[in-house]
């Protein structure tokens, strides 16, 4: 009886250990949301969209990247800040992922975290730019 014992308590611990796990790897999810979600969430979020073009400035004395980004779906807006080095090639992305959440105080999006995707060389007219 005291095998079986063991074996039930470790189905128990690998179970719980199981649970606790999931649990926090869905907590540290960052889900893809709209525009409208991303305003009226306090936690941090992806948002994606094209960069609209000359809404960009980056200031080099605070390294900071402002931008639109505009939502092909629903020709939504919404207004980026990204503090840090200006990604190489911004000025050529077909699309912008920004993580980060939303700041009420400035009406902006701040993102701690780009991802830009370029178009390939190796692609040709279906690259679809954002203006």
């Amino acid at each position: 009886m005291g095998k079986n014992r063991k074996y039930v308590l470790l189905g128990v611990l690998l179970i719980a250990f199981a649970g606790f796990s999931l649990l926090s790897f869905k907590q540290n999810l960052t889900p893809y949301v709209t525009y409208a979600e991303a305003r009226a969430d306090a936690r941090v979020v992806q948002v994606a969209g094209g960069l609209e073009k000359d809404t960009y400035y980056y200031d080099d004395q605070t390294e900071t990247l402002h931008f639109t980004l505009l939502d092909p779906e629903s020709d939504a807006k919404l207004k980026v800040r990204y503090d840090g080095l200006k990604p190489a090639n911004f000025e050529d992305a077909i699309s912008i992922v920004a993580i980060g959440r939303y700041d009420d105080g400035t009406d902006e999006f701040h993102a701690n975290k780009l991802l830009v995707k370029c178009p390939s060389k190796y692609q040709g007219a279906e690259v679809q730019e954002y203006s």
